[in-house]
């Protein structure tokens, strides 16, 4: 699904932004051979894997994976084969798995990926290339995050946030009092029956997908760059976060949907200028800081000006 540009509100707050989905929305998006979040994930997974799959001790993720194995082959049939018990299918990657055991004839590269990964996590290996989206797991008793499948964070570990509360999760976040505050709430709902999704967005000058801190610089935008000359040096980051409930087991599976764009493209008509003009013309200097603006503020909202 599109970034939702009804997301960028004013004044800009960091805030939860939770939508109820409507049935048949969809909250996976399959990878076909070729595709850019499947070629950086395999970057990360060949060469990264103990940064981007980790668990807390004694997690037992099984729940979690059957309710997001039947959900995939109810949501992309023809991305998703799952029989119920231990034989997994990405189809459209020519890959499964019988119980530990790799099959198949796709790209030789996911291949490799796959049969280098411990046996215990090949199955979420299989899922994360099969899909665009990352994955982790909520739950919604303790409040705590004790499963991640995560190759393409925005600037963040997985390894420093397995096992902690939401909003140990969310204390680094700039203006963060009303994620905080409604924490405990915020687990107990996305971790019920009901479906949900938010939106985020960013502007940065990197416009790779994986912006892990150990693998991908802090962003550093152009000194002596004119408004023109640093807009068309950035990109519209975003991310589509959904829940999807595990029956019976108190967790979600929470899956974030990392995408970006050059800003030119993504600011298409003057609407998309004027509302992303008031939303960073908004933030707050706390705001700027954590999202790596500061220096940009200004040119940037010169150029969205001029097109809104």
């Amino acid at each position: 699904m599109p970034f939702d540009f009804a997301a960028v509100t004013a004044p800009f707050r960091m805030q939860p932004g939770l939508r109820a989905l409507a049935p048949g929305v969809a909250q996976l998006t399959a990878n076909s051979p070729g595709d850019r979040a499947l070629l950086e994930k395999l970057a990360v997974l060949g060469n990264h894997a103990e940064q981007a799959l980790v668990a807390a001790a004694g997690f037992d993720a099984a729940p979690a994976l059957a309710a997001l194995c039947e959900h995939a082959a109810r949501e992309h049939p023809q991305a998703w084969c799952w029989d119920g018990r231990e034989r997994y299918e990405a189809v459209q990657l020519g890959w499964s798995l019988q119980g530990d055991s790799l099959h198949g004839d796709g790209p030789a590269e996911i291949g490799r990926c796959l049969a280098a990964l411990p046996a215990p996590w090949r199955v979420a290996g299989l899922l994360s290339l099969a899909f665009a989206e990352d994955l982790a797991v909520i739950d919604g008793t303790t409040g705590r995050i004790p499963w991640l499948a995560v190759c393409l964070p925005s600037h963040w570990s997985p390894q420093d946030k397995v096992g902690r509360h939401f909003a140990e999760v969310h204390a680094p976040v700039a203006d963060n009092r009303l994620l905080i505050t409604a924490s405990d709430h915020l687990a107990r709902l996305v971790t019920g029956t009901q479906r949900w999704e938010r939106f985020v967005w960013t502007i940065t000058p990197q416009p790779q997908l994986d912006m892990h801190p150990l693998r991908v610089a802090q962003p550093r935008w152009p000194d002596t760059a004119d408004a023109d000359e640093l807009a068309r040096a950035a990109t519209f980051r975003t991310e589509r976060q959904t829940f999807i409930p595990v029956p019976g087991a108190g967790q979600a599976v929470f899956t974030i949907h990392v995408e970006s764009r050059p800003l030119v493209q993504a600011v298409a008509h003057a609407e998309v200028a004027a509302s992303l003009h008031s939303a960073l013309a908004s933030m707050s200097d706390g705001v700027l800081a954590y999202r790596g603006l500061t220096g940009a503020r200004d040119r940037l909202l010169a150029w969205l000006a001029a097109r809104a």
